[in-house]
């Protein structure tokens, strides 16, 4: 599935355990469902600052959660 978005193999794994970190703190605040079913949105904010250069886990799931919460809160405004 990453490798399809044009995540390189590399970071995969970074990939993988910065959204398992942020979805499991959403999941609890109660933000995203408690499903297997992977958050496209969250998914897309991961792979999006990974892009733009974060490369630490902790901090790309920190600025994931912001950036989700962020939106959802517009959304709900809106």
């Amino acid at each position: 599935m990453l490798v399809e978005r044009g995540v390189g193999v590399m970071n995969v794994e970074l990939v993988s355990e910065a959204y398992a970190i942020a979805a499991n703190y959403l999941r609890r605040s109660g933000a995203i469902r408690d499903t297997l079913v992977t958050d496209e949105r969250l998914l897309e904010i991961v792979i999006k600052l990974l892009q733009h250069g974060e490369f630490n886990k902790i901090r790309l799931a920190n600025k994931a959660i912001v950036r989700f919460e962020a939106q959802s809160e517009a959304k709900a405004v809106a």
